[in-house]
C-alpha cells in the first residue's frame, strides 16, 4: 500500500508505504533488503522536486509461511529481494503517476554507468529536470543531456546516447537528425492516455544501471498548489 501526492522528491518525502510478507527472515537481513528496495524505488521518484520532512515506509514480515531466509546471498534471499523491489517500485511509480495535475508518468532508464548508484543519480537528475518540458511536449535532448551531465557522475561525453521511446535523439554525444513531429506526438499521446514517457540513456560501457520516475508539471499543478493553505 502506498500514498503520496505533492512534495515528492528523493528521500521519499510526503508519502506513506506499507509492505508485508509471510517469510521467516531475520530483522538484520530484512532491514538490509528494505533499504535496498527503498533506494531503488521510493528514493527514485519525484513529482515536484520538493522534499518534505514527513515520510514513512513500514515493512513487516510475519513468518507464517515457514520459509526461512537467513542470508541476502541465498537463492531465497535473492528471490525475496527481487519481489520486494518489484512491489516497492510498483507503488513508487503509482505515486509519481498520480502526482498533482500530472498527465503522464516519466520513466528514466540509465545504463552503462560504473555502478548502480551512479546510474541512479543520473536517472534521478533527468527525471527531476524533464517535468515541464514533457508537459510542453518538447523533445528537448539538450535538457536531458544537461541533467545527465550535472548529476555529479563523470562519464565520457562521446559515450552519451539518448532515446525518447524508440526515437534516437543523441548518439556518441552528438545530436541526431530525428522526426521532431513524431517525437512530440509520442509525448502528446502519453499525456492523452495518462501513459508513460520512457527516456533511455547510456553513458558508457559499465555494468551499472538504474531507474527513476517522475511526472510532468501541468497548469493544474499550479492551480492545485495555489489554492493550498496550512
Amino acid at each position: 500500500m502506498g500514498k503520496g501526492s505533492g512534495m515528492i522528491h528523493p528521500n521519499m518525502a510526503t508519502m506513506l508505504g506499507v509492505v508485508t510478507t509471510d517469510a521467516v527472515v531475520s530483522s538484520d537481513v530484512w532491514r538490509k533488503m528494505v533499504k535496498v528496495s527503498v533506494d531503488r524505488s521510493f528514493n527514485q521518484i519525484t513529482v515536484d522536486g520538493d522534499t518534505s520532512t514527513n515520510d514513512t515506509v513500514i515493512a513487516l514480515a510475519s513468518g507464517l509461511s515457514g520459509s526461512v531466509i537467513s542470508s541476502l546471498d541465498s537463492d531465497e534471499g535473492r528471490q525475496l529481494q527481487s519481489c520486494l523491489d518489484g512491489v516497492m517500485q510498483g507503488l513508487a511509480k503509482s505515486i509519481a503517476w498520480d502526482g498533482e495535475g500530472a498527465t503522464c508518468l516519466i520513466e528514466v532508464n540509465v545504463s552503462g554507468a560504473d555502478s548502480e548508484t551512479d546510474a541512479a543519480k543520473i536517472a534521478r537528475a533527468v527525471a527531476s529536470s524533464s517535468l515541464a518540458a514533457v508537459y510542453g511536449r518538447d523533445p528537448n535532448w539538450g535538457r536531458i543531456a544537461c541533467a545527465a551531465g550535472y548529476a555529479g557522475i563523470p562519464f565520457p561525453p562521446n559515450k552519451l546516447r539518448i532515446l525518447l521511446g524508440d526515437i534516437l535523439l543523441m548518439e556518441g554525444g552528438q545530436p541526431q537528425h530525428f522526426d521532431r513531429a513524431a517525437a512530440s506526438s509520442y509525448l502528446r499521446k502519453a499525456g492523452e492516455i495518462h501513459g508513460t514517457v520512457a527516456i533511455h540513456i547510456s553513458v558508457g560501457n559499465g555494468d551499472g544501471s538504474g531507474q527513476a520516475w517522475g511526472c510532468d508539471l501541468s497548469y493544474d499543478y499550479v492551480k492545485i498548489n495555489a489554492e493550498y493553505t496550512t
